[in-house]
């Protein structure tokens, strides 16, 4: 817990929150992307916009290949988006991908 703590006071977090169609898997809302201690968003719009392409392209990639496993969604999203964010930005921020299926 104390490590988390650390990592959050650090580098922030990452929420993603989609939702996703449960018959195609096809996104229906979003994906939104929100910063808490990580970049200022106002400052930082083409990065969160470069974020919220990135998470799409994920959740249209797993559509395409019929993968609709929650699991699997979160951790391809995760790594994708930690990749990115920290090529760009040099930090890791805890990402915490939100998928509701409707």
């Amino acid at each position: 817990m104390l490590r988390d703590r650390k990592h959050l006071s650090e580098d922030g977090l990452i929420v993603v929150v989609c939702t996703i169609s449960a018959a195609d898997g096809s996104v229906i809302s979003g994906p939104d992307v929100v910063s808490r201690g990580f970049v200022y968003v106002r400052e930082s719009e083409p990065l969160i916009d470069e974020a919220r392409v990135l998470v799409s392209s994920v959740l249209d990639s797993c559509a395409e290949n019929n993968i609709h496993d929650w699991g699997t969604l979160k951790t391809r999203i995760k790594d994708e988006l930690s990749r990115m964010l920290y090529d760009r930005t040099k930090r890791s921020p805890m990402i915490l991908p939100i998928i509701m299926e409707v």
